[in-house]
């Protein structure tokens, strides 16, 4: 198989989402003017990352924070309930908007660019994504199941341009509805037609499965996308909760039939933005967790490898975000190269949970 480098695409992809903006919004100097802006912070933030390269320190230009474990939905197959990650309150341990504020302007002195806001649901939280909307150098994609998406929000994602939704959606109507609950498929639609009405930039996120692969990928469904305003779209293949869920992720021939056409959808749909996780980074040397390519930082502050590995050594409520990435479970991923090696497909790190968990009871004991 062709060698796909994911860092280039989405680095291209970004200038070409600028440019496309830029182009589509001619008429909304605003949206303008943040595009601009926001191209010449991408570039200096990876001078700040190519300096620190150079001087032995790497630092992944994505950062993925799940800064609450509360959600008001319940949908099926959700691996951060099966995980105890994520409940119906909100725990008195999370994260104040402060602390947050404080990784996020870490982030921004490291030359991180984007930071992915997930959760939970993420709009509960909004005095988090206030303050990011104070940090214009980095972008936040905001992974929302979409049924928050009010007029004030769209009044603070105007204010903010680096604030940018991504509906979470399985499909249309029925596979969406059947997984996350009746209605909420009219909730999103609404949600992106607000968007598309003020002239806001967003992008949805597809949890892939078996049952809706032919679905998500068929062109029907993408030029829906596109037509109600959609610049990105984030192919998530499941991840088993359970043994008894490993029937949905899709099988080999399915991940490699996906990969033929996520190839025809990049080269079909130029002004849009196709990115699969974790298939992209299987042709592109392996799993970018850990700090290769991103990081997670849950919402308690524990720092883990990816949001599938809930696994962590280090806490950024007692260290730096800087030290974090020193972090002697990432180390040992790298170093042993679990994440490079051969494994079936799909999720490396949910294949290899026994040799993290292991990991991580040698360094309690060495601690």
């Amino acid at each position: 198989m062709e060698s796909f480098d994911l860092a280039q695409y989405l680095t291209n992809g970004v200038e070409n989402l600028v440019k496309n903006i830029l182009r589509a919004t001619l008429k909304d100097p605003k949206e303008s003017a943040f595009m601009l802006r926001y191209s010449h912070s991408v570039k200096e933030a990876a001078k700040i990352r190519t300096e620190l390269e150079n001087n032995g320190e790497h630092i992944p230009p994505f950062l993925i924070a799940s800064i609450t474990s509360s959600c008001n939905l319940h949908c099926a197959g959700c691996y951060s309930r099966h995980n105890n990650a994520c409940s119906d309150s909100s725990p008195v341990a999370q994260l104040s908007d402060k602390a947050w504020l404080k990784i996020f302007n870490e982030a921004k002195d490291l030359g991180i660019s984007f930071i992915l806001l997930a959760g939970g649901e993420p709009m509960i939280r909004r005095d988090v994504i206030e303050a990011a909307g104070g940090v214009p150098e980095i972008l936040f994609p905001i992974f929302t199941n979409g049924t928050m998406i009010d007029e004030s929000y769209i009044d603070l994602f105007e204010k903010h341009r680096n604030l940018v939704p991504v509906f979470s959606i399985e499909g249309h109507r029925e596979n969406t509805d059947s997984r996350r609950g009746e209605g909420v498929y009219q909730m999103l639609t609404d949600g992106m037609e607000r968007m598309q009405k003020n002239h806001l930039i967003f992008g949805a996120s597809v949890t892939v499965t078996r049952e809706n692969l032919c679905e998500v990928l068929s062109k029907d469904f993408i030029e829906d996308l596109n037509s109600r305003g959609c610049k990105v779209v984030f192919y998530v293949e499941y991840v088993p909760v359970s043994a008894s869920t490993a029937d949905l992720a899709p099988t080999d021939e399915e991940r490699t039939n996906m990969e033929k056409q996520m190839a025809t959808l990049r080269e079909t749909y130029p002004e849009m933005i196709f990115v699969s996780f974790p298939g992209d980074e299987k042709s592109s040397g392996g799993c970018l967790a850990a700090g290769r390519g991103f990081f997670h930082i849950n919402s308690h502050g524990g720092a883990e490898p990816c949001p599938f590995s809930p696994y962590s050594d280090i806490n950024v409520r007692d260290t730096s975000l800087r030290e974090a990435l020193k972090s002697e479970l990432f180390r040992t991923l790298q170093s042993e190269s679990i994440l490079t090696g051969e494994h079936v497909g799909g999720c490396v790190l949910f294949e290899q949970k026994e040799q993290v968990e292991q990991i991580i009871e040698r360094g309690k004991k060495n601690g």
